[in-house]
């Protein structure tokens, strides 16, 4: 069996989570749940459900359906308790908990080149040096795995709990070429995986970071070819594939014979991927593989109309998320007054990639007697990127960048280049330091109808 076989490689680089969970601490607790009515607080860990400790999310759900359960809880204090309830089954406890693995992070055993983990500067906070390639986090949140660290009770957990579907960094389907991306040989394994997958009735949503003479061109087209064999039926293993440019920063080893995307290259990738599309659509009527928005901005071509991104299966990963945006936000703009009462002024800061893409609708928020936004689009100093997505941008990039510039009343920042849930930067600086250092006030906006509220100076 090829699980088995693949057992037998490179084990000694496999990184493995710990074998024994950690009770799992609760973060908060939904008013009027059965939670709430326990007496659970922040803080409490749960230790077991029915005499077993979930190892993650996913075990804590599948755990939790039983109607007659049994709780061993940890209080803040240090003190045990068990509890025991009935309940229908698909009542929930109403609990949230601080981390989503409570036996560990899984992380990479892969060496790619392109590794954008691999390409920061030292001495920032540790979590940006952790390689995820957890096949859970991917079920849960989306986040992309290669499939070469799992283990085989790892593949037998992923068909008994019905674990789809995952999201696969491809990158190829040749098996040396995937295993030279990745260097892993360990890669090799990817056609006989998606096999494993089809025949379970499992499904996956692909991805392939193109790098420019290595996988593009003759690899790229083989590529998505060969996924596209494993996305036809009634009920297709593969469902999706997404197509994005690498991403280099100025960290990267000079040795390595990695090449940017430019826009020449972006423009023969765009005609290339869209052949393939219309190939796909007559075959099994999905256009099946998709180009994130960065070719078309980096190509200085349009962006396709939404209908082209069918029901937007990629979109968290850059796939028509900009079009998609920018219906949001045009719709949001109609609710924008004629005239404000009293005259205001505002900045809004993206990376320079997309400002092209939102300058009409700058222009739009600027017919609004009395109100002036300034866009900025700004590059990225801190990779080394002239033309970088909005969520890439630093502290050290907005200090730069905006230093001198009129800002007017308030700098509006998008919450994506924030840490999540905290008001820091990827470099390590504060919102707080920023806005002391720039002398502005700094707001906060989280989608479109945010951004429209606060440009008009909405609390």
């Amino acid at each position: 069996m090829w699980i088995e076989q693949a057992e037998s490689v490179a084990m000694s680089s496999i990184v493995y989570a710990s074998s024994k969970p950690k009770p799992a601490v609760v973060a908060y607790v939904k008013p009027g749940s059965i939670g709430e009515e326990l007496g659970f607080e922040p803080g409490d860990s749960l230790v077991s459900i029915n005499g077993i400790q979930p190892r993650d999310l996913i075990d804590y759900k599948f755990l939790i359906v039983e109607e007659e359960l049994h709780l061993e809880v940890l209080d803040i204090n240090g003190i045990h308790h068990h509890i025991d309830l009935e309940k229908d089954s698909d009542d929930e406890l109403g609990l949230g908990f601080t981390e989503a693995l409570f036996d560990g992070l899984r992380q990479c055993n892969n060496k790619c080149s392109f590794c954008f983990i691999d390409q920061q500067p030292s001495g920032q906070r540790k979590s940006l040096y952790l390689k995820d390639d957890d096949f859970r986090l991917s079920f849960l949140y989306g986040s992309y795995l290669t499939l070469t660290n799992l283990t085989e009770a790892d593949w037998l957990r992923i068909e008994t709990q019905r674990l789809s579907p995952l999201f696969v960094s491809v990158h190829a389907t040749n098996p040396h070429l995937r295993s030279k991306l990745l260097k892993n040989p360990r890669g090799s394994l990817l056609l006989e995986q998606l096999s494993w997958f089809s025949k379970r009735g499992l499904q996956i949503h692909a991805q392939i970071v193109v790098c420019p003479g290595i996988n593009d061109q003759e690899a790229l087209e083989e590529s998505l070819t060969e996924l596209a064999k494993f996305g036809e039926g009634e009920w297709p293993a593969v469902l999706s594939t997404a197509v994005v440019p690498v991403g280099l920063t100025k960290f990267r080893p000079s040795s390595d014979a990695m090449k940017p995307v430019d826009e020449v290259c972006a423009r023969t990738v765009i005609k290339q991927v869209e052949k393939l599309q219309l190939q796909f659509k007559e075959k099994i009527g999905s256009s099946f593989a998709w180009l994130s928005d960065e070719w078309y901005l980096i190509g200085g071509k349009a962006l396709p109309p939404r209908k082209h991104y069918e029901d937007l299966p990629q979109q968290e990963n850059g796939v028509g998320s900009i079009r998609a945006f920018l219906e949001e936000i045009s719709e949001a703009s109609k609710k924008l007054p004629t005239k404000l009462g009293q005259k205001r002024s505002c900045s809004w800061v993206v990376g320079r990639l997309v400002v092209q893409a939102l300058t009409p609708i700058s222009e739009k928020i600027n017919l609004v007697e009395g109100l002036t936004l300034f866009l900025y689009g700004l590059p990225s100093q801190y990779w080394g990127q002239d033309k970088v997505v909005t969520g890439l941008l630093t502290g050290e990039d907005l200090l730069k960048g905006l230093s001198g510039k009129e800002l007017g009343e308030e700098l509006l920042l998008p919450s994506v280049m924030l840490k999540e849930g905290e008001a820091i930067f990827l470099d390590g600086m504060t919102v707080e330091e920023l806005g002391n250092t720039l002398e502005v006030e700094i707001r906060i906006v989280h989608g479109a109808d945010d951004i429209m509220a606060a440009v008009i100076g909405e609390v």
